[in-house]
């Protein structure tokens, strides 16, 4: 059973920095999709970042140049490091993962992936001050 636990989440000023962290457990999956999603009160969950099993990763407009992920296989961890962090970057993130099948297109709304990830974690709160 894959179980996805994220850590590291917090609270800080605009335009600092977190690093989130995503422990992965009973993986068998030999080609996979990784990846982060984040959800504000009273807004649609969101892909924010998201990277497969040869180390691609894909990144949404709203967050690139800022934030990058990246994934230890050797920990099987995967992570995001977050910075230049704003008050809209607040928000639940959550680390997500599933087989790959036709890539990793988890970038965007998540009402319009035509395939969101099955397995969660319980998410981690990230919140910034003006």
């Amino acid at each position: 059973q894959v179980e996805l636990a994220e850590s590291g989440g917090g609270s800080v000023q605009a335009g600092g920095s977190l690093r989130l962290s995503c422990a992965a457990s009973g993986y068998t999956f030999r080609r996979y999709c990784m990846g982060w999603f984040r959800q504000a009160p009273g807004k649609e969950r969101e892909g924010v970042a998201v990277t497969d099993h040869d180390g691609n990763t894909m990144y949404a407009d709203s967050v690139k140049g800022r934030f990058t992920i990246s994934k230890d296989n050797a920990k099987n961890t995967l992570s995001l490091q977050m910075n230049s962090l704003q008050p809209e970057d607040t928000a639940m993130y959550y680390c997500a993962s599933d087989v790959y099948v036709l890539g990793c297109p988890w970038t965007g709304p998540i009402a319009t992936l035509t395939l969101p990830p099955y397995y969660w974690g319980r998410g981690t709160q990230v919140s910034v001050s003006s």
